[in-house]
């Protein structure tokens, strides 16, 4: 993917609504949810919800559908799979990426405090 795409993309996921909304059509699946109701899922008037949903589009996240009245809109996973891609390419200098294993914790309800007690799985 080209980097100015990649750019648009990132730019278009780096404000709070617009990267609700992705989210939410990326949990709605390929059939995706009408403008309203993203726009009630949301909280944000139907003309602010306009304006992110025309972001997106032109980040090519989002696709839009018309079905009788209603205009569809459903996130657009090639697109999100070849940003992934795209960051992930070269990570670790090239060399084949580590899990990070993050500390399992555990709440001792007696001494009340959190201690580690492992490593999580990788």
């Amino acid at each position: 993917m080209d980097s100015q795409l990649i750019v648009f993309a990132l730019a278009a996921l780096a404000h709070e609504n617009r990267l609700a909304v992705f989210r939410l059509l990326v949990q709605a699946g390929p059939a995706g949810l009408p403008a309203g109701t993203i726009s009630s899922e949301i909280g944000i008037s139907p003309a602010s919800m306009s304006f992110h949903l025309k972001d997106l589009v032109r980040a090519d996240l989002i696709a839009q559908r018309h079905e009788g009245r209603k205009i569809f809109y459903s996130a657009r996973f090639e697109t999100m799979n070849a940003v992934v891609g795209y960051l992930t390419e070269n990570c670790c200098g090239g060399n084949p990426c580590v899990s990070v294993r993050a500390p399992i914790y555990k709440t001792d309800p007696i001494q009340r405090e959190i201690k580690v007690i492992g490593d999580t799985p990788s």
